[in-house]
């Protein structure tokens, strides 16, 4: 395939509900490049860029899918004051075609958003078609350490070098990621998982109907939501089950860069597939335990949760493997048990079912009543504005960035 740029300009398409003058900016414009898409699982993106909304026009940039299309096109859609940006390539389009179009499609849009205030990063594989604009501000939300992830590109650590040296700040995605990236730049400000309290605490009126495919699941129940990928312990889901045939796991998500035939299958186990964000308390309301199943690999090494706090909220007991950002401050606090391996898990559900809760829930409460997206959002903003007085943060050299091992 030819270079976009000797070949064709490139059409943008606008999704239902849009016409061009709705894209015109009326405040100032940020553009969020991303790896994950809008619709899928609701978490941090969704929350904060939301949030962003209220201060800025929001353009949510997705990475690419590839259809039987002749022209790569740019496909628009609103979620409330959000606009989300989809580039669509032929199929069959290589890694350095599909840079080059990404750019055309990027620019074309900037030119109907106007130039962004903000740039936010998710990923920095958007580097290489994204490194030409400029922007007042550059933000790295480096939620997850994507490099460690299944299927991760090889030139995901070098394209993180150039968005360090880019960035005129960071945010980490929890406190162990903070500690790993520190070192790599002047303003790094660690943000774990935060809340919607009041969107989970529904969950704890049991008097609401059940989803039809819960309702008939047999207590207790053992429930958990979120992806579906190589960062769960299949082996922990199926002792638990094969050790306690009259416990049922009921399992909720999308399954995500694995074999939905590895999933382990017993009369027990309840695989439903994913759900919207809006009716997962309904499913809370009936779980007896939020379970976190979390392998301990790399993919997991610096993972903060989301959904820790989101089954505190429900009044859910929550039984989680030993992941760092869980353990401090949940397990340290004696909000969330942990355990490591079928027994010990089958011990601290059971301990945390036969509890008396309302000491433990009011401790959940104050816990949870120091932070909310709404919160994180106005401290990442106040951590911009100083950022963007104080002019370009001063750069580490390439040879003091430790490895992510030496930073354990």
């Amino acid at each position: 395939m030819r270079r976009a740029s000797d070949e064709f300009h490139l059409p943008i398409v606008d999704g239902p509900g849009q016409d061009e003058r709705s894209l015109r900016p009326t405040r100032r414009p940020l553009l969020c490049l991303s790896h994950l898409r809008w619709d899928f699982v609701r978490q941090r993106p969704q929350h904060l860029m939301s949030r962003a909304a209220r201060d800025y026009d929001v353009t949510f940039f997705e990475e690419p899918l590839f259809e039987a299309v002749e022209r790569p096109v740019l496909r628009l859609s609103h979620d409330g004051a959000v606009t989300v940006a989809v580039p669509v390539l032929p199929h069959g389009t290589d890694r350095a075609a599909t840079d080059d179009l990404q750019r055309v499609l990027l620019d074309g849009l900037v030119e109907r958003t106007g130039q962004p205030a903000a740039l936010w990063y998710y990923t920095p594989m958007a580097m290489p078609f994204s490194r030409h604009l400029e922007a007042d501000i550059v933000v790295y939300d480096n939620m997850d350490e994507l490099s460690a992830f299944r299927g991760a590109s090889p030139e995901m650590l070098r394209n993180e070098d150039e968005l360090f040296a880019r960035a005129d700040v960071v945010f980490t995605g929890g406190f162990s990621l903070f500690e790993a990236k520190r070192d790599r730049h002047e303003r790094v400000f660690a943000f774990p998982s935060s809340i919607d309290a009041a969107h989970f605490a529904t969950a704890r009126d049991r008097r609401a109907p059940e989803p039809a495919d819960q309702a008939d699941i047999p207590s207790p129940r053992l429930g958990f939501f979120g992806v579906i990928d190589e960062r769960l312990d299949l082996d922990l889901v199926a002792g638990v089950a094969r050790a306690r045939p009259d416990w049922h796991l009921v399992m909720i998500g999308p399954v995500v860069k694995i074999d939905a035939g590895s999933l382990p299958q017993a009369p027990n186990i309840h695989w439903l597939g994913q759900k919207h964000y809006d009716s997962l308390p309904a499913y809370l309301a009936g779980w007896d335990v939020g379970l976190m199943p979390f392998a301990l690999n790399e993919a997991t090494r610096f993972i903060s949760p989301t959904k820790t706090p989101e089954y505190l909220a429900a009044g859910v007991p929550v039984v989680s493997t030993p992941i760092r950002d869980v353990i401090r401050p949940y397990g340290e606090k004696d909000l969330v048990a942990i355990a490591d391996d079928p027994g010990s898990v089958i011990a601290a559900a059971a301990r945390a079912m036969a509890r008396a809760d309302a000491t433990w829930l009011a401790r959940v409460d104050r816990h949870l009543s120091a932070g909310s997206w709404d919160r994180t959002w106005a401290d990442m903003r106040q951590a911009m504005e100083e950022a963007s007085l104080a002019g370009p943060a001063p750069r580490v050299a390439n040879d003091t960035v430790p490895t992510l091992v030496a930073a354990e």
